[in-house]
């Protein structure tokens, strides 16, 4: 039987939440800031790894629509102190 992938209904605007990995706090919080310029958003500590290598931390925000949420995910994925985007 084959899996059939049906695309998740979103309603927009919407608060939205990523999960974001780095070496450090700081320079996380400077990424952050610079994507989403002027946005108001939500920026907490998760966790740390066992070995205190790295830090995650959610942020949440309003997006306004999924070309919005894509954009904001991308830019967190490239940014060189981000090593993860969940």
């Amino acid at each position: 039987m084959a899996c059939l992938r049906q695309k998740a209904q979103i309603d927009y605007p919407c608060n939205w939440s990523y999960k974001i990995i780095g070496a450090s706090k700081e320079h996380l919080e400077i990424a952050v800031e610079g994507i989403c310029g002027n946005k108001d958003f939500d920026l907490k500590h998760s966790n740390n790894s066992k070995g205190g290598k790295y830090i995650s931390m959610n942020l949440s925000l309003l997006v306004m629509n999924e070309e919005e949420r894509v954009e904001i995910f991308r830019q967190l994925e490239n940014h060189e102190s981000v090593k993860m985007v969940l």
